[in-house]
């Protein structure tokens, strides 16, 4: 019998000329293929000549898990089984990462097809540092959640990618000032590999005036420039606009000094000051 395998498979982002010829392969001959919406995967079939049949199985985020279990099966008994999902790389910000492990688990094999990939292609676009970078996927929308990740974000040394969806573009770009200061260099990349490809570079202020103006279709990548680790160091007014921002949304006095000596790169004593005076 033959030895089953989890594939995971990279897909078109956009331009579907860049599949590759061994992600065609393994989904010709897959017995399984796992896709995220089964509507997109067909289409993409379709385009490469490739029948579907009966293998699409929907697997995406409300039942991965629910499907891991048979899946796995389907491999132990020597299927191979390909995922993909609507673009990209399988399990960054989407659907196959509960797959991997539960596969993982159980001693299977477990290969990847790389492909395309929003993340890569946003940042060497950029322009800015690529030799260290974090990805930081999707932000939480709202809430304690939002505002942390938002404030580890403007502490990060290294350059930051982010996943944004149209709508909120323009809000998270205001946020991001907040948090990094309105010169902090930025791009931000929307319709990757297709025709209308655009890559906006500048500030973090300008990118708000401009997105203000111009809103975008479809969804984007934000590349943030990373904190530089000696910046100048804050005035009292921008301290203390701080403390109050801090305070107003219920933090502790030790816990907004903290933050705000991290954020702000300035000595406990000055940012606990600065709390005290907003208090008083």
């Amino acid at each position: 019998m033959a030895e089953g395998r989890l594939v995971l498979v990279g897909t078109p982002i956009g331009n579907l000329g860049d599949i590759s010829p061994r992600a065609a392969a393994v989904l010709r001959d897959a017995d399984v293929i796992a896709a995220e919406d089964t509507r997109r995967t067909r289409a993409l079939l379709t385009h490469l000549g490739i029948p579907a049949g009966r293998r699409l199985q929907a697997v995406h985020s409300q039942n991965e898990a629910a499907r891991a279990r048979e899946l796995c099966r389907a491999i132990a008994t020597g299927a191979t089984v390909a995922v993909v999902t609507d673009s990209g790389m399988p399990s960054v910000s989407d659907p196959g990462e509960r797959l991997v492990r539960a596969a993982l688990r159980q001693g299977l094999n477990v290969e990847v097809v790389p492909g395309p990939s929003a993340v890569l292609s946003a940042l060497v676009l950029s322009g800015l540092p690529t030799g260290r970078f974090v990805f930081e996927g999707f932000l939480p929308r709202k809430g304690t959640a939002r505002s942390d990740r938002l404030y580890t974000i403007g502490r990060e040394e290294r350059t930051v990618v982010l996943f944004e969806a149209p709508t909120r573009v323009t809000a998270t770009l205001r946020d991001l000032v907040e948090v990094c200061g309105p010169a902090r260099r930025v791009a931000v990349a929307r319709e990757l590999t297709k025709v209308h490809e655009e890559v906006w570079r500048g500030t973090l202020e300008g990118a708000v005036l401009h997105f203000e103006e111009h809103h975008p279709r479809g969804e984007l990548v934000i590349v943030l420039e990373g904190r530089a680790p000696a910046e100048v160091a804050p005035g009292d007014d921008v301290l203390a606009e701080a403390a109050r921002k801090e305070l107003q949304a219920g933090r502790s006095t030790r816990e907004a000094a903290d933050r705000i000596a991290h954020q702000y790169n300035v000595s406990r004593r000055r940012a606990y000051d600065a709390v005290l005076a907003q208090r008083g």
